[in-house]
């Protein structure tokens, strides 16, 4: 429909809101499943919603493994009831300690986390066979970002020896995220995939070939999703597809998700004959693309003339339709970013606000 977004009691949700449709995020997670043919390998990043109600709704899906990148993000799952879970993240400093405080709390989930360098490695090491606890780690693999990660090769098989190797630690296998191929055209996507994989590939059979276990292979986000599920020896971690926006639609026409997170705002003035202002400033809708921020569902072409902390000015033909208290509904164009800029949701049943979520994982520390 057309309207599908509207809020029949609109008037009773304050703004600016995020805007949530569990109907909508459940047939994502069908879809999700469909791609990834089952849900044994599906190990979704809940960085993109930070939401116990979600993983909930994904455990009732057949759903079991998950990924995440933060303490508070894996607490939040592990409450909600997941028990395999992966922090892709490097777990320095007094985050070390949190995640052994988190095995003891959840002694029943699997915590699992990355790394890529040798001081980190036995830092872990050291931390978990003092405490008495075990922690898994796959070896972060560099495939092409640039950000985390070891390139495959023979110094990242003597990484790969020494977790499999150390105290308090079991080796898991390897990570491996692709975020820098995000390439619209899906052939040479597709190809860009392929390149970046072979080396993991052949590192894997290396490792094997070694006489060492590589149990996983967790691989790439949501635009390469659907290569990593035809490969059977990967586990896949999309995120984003689960509430889409509209910066991954505009991009990948080939991914077929609903959006399912809306921004609502509201006209706060009318600076100009051509202009209207709203209360969706960078605290609302994440801010950290070029405009267009956010497209707006119904005032399609409005130009995004200022955006400030807590005003966003745009431009259109129609602002002669809208009156001040008026609401706009608004896709974000990085959804991830722009929920963790709210505290709370408000979720939207059969047409009406029915409710709120809190958005718990979107705190830096939840108990531990």
């Amino acid at each position: 429909m057309s309207d599908w977004f509207a809020v029949q009691n609109a008037e009773d949700v304050s703004s600016p809101a995020l805007l949530l449709y569990p109907d909508r995020i459940r047939e994502n997670i069908g879809r999700m499943v469909r791609v990834a043919g089952g849900t044994s390998r599906l190990r979704p990043h809940i960085k993109t919603h930070k939401l116990a109600e979600v993983v909930r709704m994904q455990l009732e899906a057949g759903i079991s493994k998950f990924k995440c990148a933060t303490i508070a993000e894996a607490e939040m799952a592990a409450g909600a009831g997941a028990h395999d879970i992966l922090i892709a993240y490097p777990i320095v400093g007094p985050n070390v300690t949190r995640l052994i405080e988190l095995s003891k709390l959840f002694p029943a989930t699997s915590f699992l986390c990355v790394a890529d360098n040798e001081s980190a490695i036995q830092s872990l090491s050291k931390a978990f066979s003092d405490s008495g606890c075990q922690l898994g780690v796959l070896l972060d693999l560099d495939c092409g970002q640039h950000r985390t990660g070891v390139e495959p090769g023979a110094a990242a098989v003597r990484l790969y020896r020494l977790i499999a190797t150390s105290p308090g630690l079991r080796s898991c296998g390897l990570h491996v995220y692709d975020v820098h191929i995000h390439e619209p055209d899906l052939s040479r996507r597709t190809n860009l995939c392929e390149t970046a994989f072979s080396p993991v590939n052949a590192f894997r059979h290396d490792l094997l070939s070694a006489g060492l276990a590589v149990p996983r292979v967790v691989a790439g986000g949501t635009p390469t999703f659907p290569f990593h599920a035809k490969n059977s020896a990967f586990e896949c971690s999309p995120g984003t597809c689960v509430l889409w926006d509209f910066g991954y639609a505009s991009k990948f026409s080939d991914l077929d998700f609903l959006v399912a997170a809306l921004v609502l705002t509201r006209v706060v003035s009318k600076p100009g004959a051509n202009r209207l202002c709203l209360d969706l400033g960078h605290k609302a809708v994440a801010a950290e693309n070029p405009p267009p921020r956010v497209q707006f569902l119904n005032l399609p072409g409005a130009t995004e003339l200022s955006h400030s902390e807590e005003h966003l000015v745009v431009e259109t033909q129609h602002a002669g339709q809208f009156a001040v208290g008026d609401c706009l509904f608004g896709v974000p164009r990085h959804i991830c970013p722009t929920v963790a800029l709210h505290s709370e949701a408000t979720v939207i049943r059969d047409g009406r606000a029915a409710e709120r979520w809190r958005i718990l994982a979107r705190e830096r520390r939840l108990t531990v």
